[in-house]
């Protein structure tokens, strides 16, 4: 059995220069989405809190959570394509 070094080919994909262009400005844009939505909505949860509308308030704590898991999955998704293609590459 011999064993050989696999790595993934990004060259072999035509235009992937553009892609990943791309998908970097996406996630740009997503990153400062969930920042702006997460702004508006603890100024929401605030408002609500101290007005004593707690329906309120408690919907503007659940876009915060969405707002901080969106922000966590966007930047960890390139940490954890790195990580899964250092790990490939030592199998």
């Amino acid at each position: 059995m011999r064993i050989t070094d696999v790595t993934p080919d990004f060259g072999a994909v035509g235009a992937s220069d553009e892609l990943g262009q791309i998908i970097g400005a996406l996630m740009t844009i997503m990153l400062v989405l969930s920042v702006m939505m997460m702004l508006i909505s603890a100024a929401a949860w605030a408002v609500s809190a101290s007005a004593g509308n707690y329906q309120g308030a408690a919907r503007g704590r659940m876009g915060v959570l969405v707002a901080v898991l969106t922000a966590l999955i966007a930047g960890g998704g390139i940490a954890w394509a790195n990580f899964l293609i250092s790990t490939g590459e030592q199998l």
